[in-house]
């Protein structure tokens, strides 16, 4: 398998399977150097399972995993995140004991040690320090740096979550519904945020079920449905898709 020079990673024929139930059936996606590509899909399409696919946290039943040509599928997930695949959540879950500096100083300090105490020795020096600022700044919650977690708002710990997954230096951002439970201000912000990371050089995933969001934000979308590929191609026109309206039952697919 050779993937084209600005292939990052390549999904073939993925299919899983958890017990007699279909969770993904042949599912093949690609994803471009510097691309912001949205994957959506209705409730229990398969969505999140292909993202931890891409993460390792599932292993396929049948297909294969390519990350810059290579063929990354037996890998496990500390060993994917060694080549620079990173993935936010949708429930986050800071360390809550540490500050918010701190959370960021530990994630880079984790990424280049791979190890918990070797990390947690790396939180005073001074390039891990101010590297964590200036993701903190970059994602727009600085002012949150002394504070601890549990005094953020949920729009703030979203771009925690981001700022941790930044502090790894991912060759591949997942974003797993970073706009559920923020109100339409938030949720234009932060996809305003993913815009800029993106044009800075962030290659990126978005699970999103905020279509209009998806929508100005991504020039291209795979389209998921009961664990099957349905669509994909620019967006606009992929919402457009008799298929696609189908499938979310013309309630969503509503954008500017």
């Amino acid at each position: 398998m050779t993937d084209t020079p600005t292939n990052v990673l390549t999904l073939e024929a993925i299919s899983v399977r958890f017990g007699g139930i279909a969770a993904l059936t042949s599912v093949d996606m690609t994803l471009n150097q510097g691309e912001l590509l949205g994957l959506i899909g209705p409730n229990g399409a398969g969505k999140t399972t292909l993202l931890r696919t891409v993460i390792g946290v599932v292993r396929p039943t049948q297909g294969r995993v390519f990350l810059r040509g290579d063929d990354v599928t037996s890998l496990n997930v500390d060993m994917r995140a060694r080549r620079g695949i990173a993935l936010t959540h949708q429930i986050v879950k800071p360390f809550r004991s540490m500050t918010v500096l701190d959370n960021v100083v530990f994630a880079a300090g984790h990424a280049k040690t791979g190890s918990v105490m070797r990390a947690l020795g790396t939180r005073s020096r001074t390039e891990e320090t101010q590297r964590a600022r200036g993701l903190l700044d970059l994602v727009g919650i600085d002012r949150y740096a002394d504070a601890f977690p549990s005094a953020l708002p949920l729009g703030a710990l979203k771009r925690l979550e981001v700022a941790r997954a930044l502090a790894t230096d991912p060759k591949i951002l997942l974003l797993d519904e970073p706009l559920a439970g923020l109100n339409h201000i938030e949720a234009e912000r932060l996809a305003d945020t993913f815009l800029r990371l993106n044009a800075g050089g962030v290659t990126m995933v978005l699970i999103e079920h905020n279509l209009g969001q998806v929508a100005r934000i991504c020039p291209r979308v795979v389209v998921l449905d009961n664990g099957r590929k349905i669509g994909e191609g620019a967006t606009r026109d992929t919402l457009s898709d008799p298929a696609v309206i189908a499938a979310y039952i013309g309630k969503e697919v509503t954008h500017a």
